[in-house]
């Protein structure tokens, strides 16, 4: 296991030295979108409109921040169960999304999507929220608002602690074989 320093940026370049189990310190720009953003980025798609944001190496955690206090760029925000985005993350990731980050274990069909795609499936630590939000510099909510904390928001991410748990090589830290 290796501790690997990134920008997100540098994601895409860097997947295939990322292996299962390694620590990332994730810097840079980071999307939030949960299930109800998902069904909506879908629909779109459909009706052939831009997305919120360039979906092509951007990374996209699966969060819901709570409110921000005043004194924070950002309220409580650990991340939710991956798998209600199963159903969408194929189509992100063949559209060139470089990382998804949430908690859980992944479908079939997004695991052969990631490594179809040179992409990786990162691990926030869930109940740990609040001690996240101490990573996360700014926070800006950028569609969707009437989701409210599930609205779609533009994260600056610095040195955020997480871990590879699927690899574009087909490392799974979820498989037992």
């Amino acid at each position: 296991m290796n501790t690997i320093e990134l920008r997100v940026s540098q994601l895409r370049e860097a997947a295939f030295r990322i292996k299962a189990g390694d620590r990332v310190l994730l810097s840079g720009t980071v999307y939030t979108a949960r299930d109800a953003a998902h069904k909506r980025f879908a629909q779109m798609i459909e009706r052939g409109e831009e997305l919120p944001f360039p979906i092509r190496d951007s990374v996209i955690y699966y969060a819901g921040p709570t409110g921000t206090p005043p004194h924070l760029a950002i309220g409580s925000c650990g991340p939710t169960t991956s798998g209600r985005m199963d159903p969408y993350s194929p189509m992100l990731l063949d559209m060139g999304l470089a990382a998804m980050v949430g908690k859980g274990q992944r479908s079939e069909e997004v695991c052969r999507a990631i490594v179809r795609n040179g992409a990786v499936y990162l691990c926030a630590l869930g109940g740990a929220g609040a001690l996240a939000s101490k990573c996360i510099t700014s926070c800006q909510v950028i569609a969707f608002e009437d989701l409210g904390c599930e609205s779609v928001k533009k994260l600056q991410f610095e040195k955020f602690p997480l871990i590879a748990a699927i690899d574009c090589s087909g490392g799974n830290l979820f498989s037992r074989t």
